[in-house]
């Protein structure tokens, strides 16, 4: 899932991006750990329900659609992955792109998550990071050892929802940043040409 980074000037900005997370606006400590801890409990349960269902893969996408709607911060996950090249969308382009990106993650971590059948993710606990709380749970998995998937919640958009996940150490905010950019440099930074084929 990570993808191939090279040492480029967009790459050193996302891997640079790193820094920004502790300084992102965020809001202070409203929300406990006890709220993080119910929020990833209940998208878990969803999670679990969607890869038990045996549903088609297109079916389980769909349901992975709207757990994200649900549980995520969609519209700052979106901006993040744009970066610098969302200053010059309209606003038009850049909720075309926010709901194109929905879709895009949806086809991507539903895949991902999708691989966990057979197994649980088990919340372990939650703790304070810099201005966001992270939910650490335990990805047990059928002739696998256990690895974690970090769950990052705030309640900056009036509510508890996660906009970072952790998977076994892959920062999804950074790669996405990265592979996002890679794509729009592809298209020579054409965004509706990205938008229409991340939808």
């Amino acid at each position: 899932m990570m993808p191939n980074l090279s040492f480029s000037r967009r790459n050193v900005l996302a891997i640079g991006g790193a820094s920004l997370l502790a300084t992102a606006p965020l809001p202070g400590f409203a929300l406990t750990g006890s709220e993080a801890e119910r929020l990833v409990n209940s998208a878990v349960t969803d999670i679990n329900s969607v890869i038990s269902s045996g549903a088609s893969v297109n079916s389980m996408v769909n349901s992975f659609k709207g757990i994200f709607d649900r549980y995520a911060d969609t519209s700052y996950l979106a901006a993040y992955a744009l970066g610098n090249d969302g200053r010059s969308a309209s606003n038009a382009q850049k909720s075309a792109f926010s709901n194109a990106f929905g879709i895009y993650l949806a086809n991507k971590y539903g895949r991902r998550f999708n691989e966990f059948a057979g197994g649980q993710i088990q919340v372990q606990g939650a703790q304070p990071v810099n201005n966001y709380m992270e939910v650490q749970t335990l990805a047990v998995l059928p002739g696998q050892s256990p690895f974690r998937v970090d769950f990052h919640v705030s309640d900056r958009p009036g509510r508890p929802v996660f906009f970072n996940l952790i998977i076994e150490g892959i920062n999804m905010l950074l790669s996405e940043r990265a592979e996002i950019g890679a794509m729009l440099d592809a298209r020579g930074g054409d965004i509706d040409a990205l938008i229409r084929d991340l939808s």
